[in-house]
């Protein structure tokens, strides 16, 4: 191992010595969150600066900090699954009407493809005031294998219409869905969720003291998975360090120039739309400034780990404790929000590379007929898209070939995934806690239980 790499991790062990003196009650997990993203930001360009021509010492470095980055995630992937099977369960189980629940992912469902279809048309809206077009990307070795894999896989997906893309969120199998295997696998868990924890309600209607006895163990059981979320919570600094520092360290400085304008229309996207939501919420009542200083942490929290389904937990919690959704509806928006309607990955995205390729096909991006039929292409290839890094390009590989364009500009783009992904991932997760908000304001007199009150986790020294 080169002696670079050996000072460079012991900074690396420093920064987290640092960072564990933030570990008490007076700092809240969104400033501790916060640091450790500083941190990773201000390591990341330190060893651009410090090893720019020297790849070998970069690579050795990021080998060994990646251990702490993908241990993280791999524990937020660990409970993700259970997570959301348990809330599907105590969401339908805490209803006492089952006609209630369908009017919940109804209205949550209804809120998703609605502010996705907004994206999408902002996206086009940016791509064209920018003037972007597929002509003249760069294309290294690096680009051009990208592509390969990804035509490959849109070979693997040419024949999946609407009614396909439907039967994939019906699980055949629970057990191969709870490990992730599927891009819909966690559709596929809130649909078995909601499915036992019905047959579960009608159990106890038939059996009232058979139903007490399911309420308390679906109480008890939901306890210690949030039990174990806030013990995974807690190693959420050291993880967004590591991360932070593998995206800045690894990004390449000189496509991210050559590609500035897209960058910048994508981020300017981004923020128009959390404007769009912080209109929605204002036009029902909700004072927008106390609620982003509210969702803070989480969107910090999203942006770090790249991971919508990741921040579920969070994600539930914030909107439950702090905003006063409902537990049900809170547990629907989150679950439903990382899987269908994503407005960064599958409203933006996708909307900006097919407007940059239609030039490159003899197609107006200005024409109305070309926009409604992609804004209607992006709605209904938003259902599903998984909610992990990689997201937008399922939603790319769905959306371009539906519009009868290669893929080839999603692998061209692939060294400023990462800058562009974080943004796009904070804007899916508030947009699940909007719809959130949203339908609580409009479904507050739905009856259910609430839950039994959960020890709060120990401050940690």
């Amino acid at each position: 191992m080169s002696p670079f790499v050996v000072i460079n991790l012991v900074v690396f062990a420093g920064i987290i010595v640092f960072l564990t003196r933030f570990r008490r009650p007076k700092y809240s997990l969104s400033r501790q969150v916060l640091m450790g993203l500083i941190a990773g930001v201000g390591f990341g360009f330190a060893m651009q600066f410090l090893y720019a021509g020297n790849p070998d010492v970069m690579s050795g470095t990021l080998e060994w900090t990646n251990v702490v980055g993908t241990t993280y995630m791999n524990l937020l992937k660990m409970i993700v699954m259970p997570l959301v099977l348990v809330m599907m369960i105590a969401a339908v189980v805490r209803m006492r009407e089952v006609a209630a629940l369908g009017k919940i992912g109804g209205m949550v469902i209804v809120i998703l493809i609605g502010t996705t279809m907004v994206a999408a048309f902002v996206g086009i809206l940016m791509a064209n005031v920018f003037g972007l077009t597929a002509e003249g990307l760069t294309e290294g070795a690096r680009e051009l294998a990208r592509v390969d894999v990804l035509q490959a896989r849109q070979e693997n997906m040419a024949d999946l219409g609407l009614a396909d893309m439907l039967i994939r969120f019906i699980p055949s199998n629970i057990f191969l869905d709870l490990t992730g295997a599927r891009p819909t696998s966690v559709i596929a868990v809130v649909i078995f969720g909601i499915l036992f924890g019905i047959a579960s309600l009608l159990v106890g209607r038939d059996d009232p003291e058979t139903g007490e006895r399911i309420h308390s163990a679906v109480d008890t059981i939901q306890a210690i998975i949030m039990k174990l979320v806030h013990i995974i919570m807690a190693l959420t600094p050291f993880g967004i360090l590591a991360l932070m520092t593998k995206v800045v360290a690894g990004s390449n400085g000189q496509d991210i120039l050559n590609l500035i304008s897209f960058v910048i229309a994508s981020y300017i996207a981004i923020a128009i739309m959390f404007v769009v939501h912080g209109l929605l919420l204002r036009l029902n009542g909700v004072d927008v400034l106390n609620y982003y200083k509210i969702v803070w942490p989480v969107l910090t929290f999203a942006f770090g780990s790249r991971s919508s389904a990741a921040t579920i937990p969070l994600n539930v919690e914030t909107q439950v404790e702090e905003l006063n959704v409902p537990q049900p509806i809170a547990n629907l928006s989150a679950s439903f929000g990382a899987t269908i309607g994503q407005n960064g990955c599958a409203g933006i995205y996708p909307a900006m590379l097919a407007t940059m390729v239609a030039p490159t096909m003899g197609i107006d991006p200005l024409n109305p007929a070309f926009i409604a039929g992609l804004i209607g292409i992006v709605a209904i290839g938003s259902f599903g898209i998984a909610g992990v890094g990689g997201g937008a390009t399922f939603a790319a590989l769905v959306v371009l070939p539906a519009m009868g364009m290669p893929v080839a500009i999603v692998g061209l783009l692939i060294s400023i995934e990462p800058l562009i992904d974080m943004a796009r991932t904070a804007l899916n997760v508030n947009g699940s806690m909007t719809a959130g908000v949203l339908t609580g304001k409009f479904l507050k007199d739905l009856p259910y239980d609430a839950p039994a009150a959960e020890p709060q986790p120990a401050a940690a020294d």
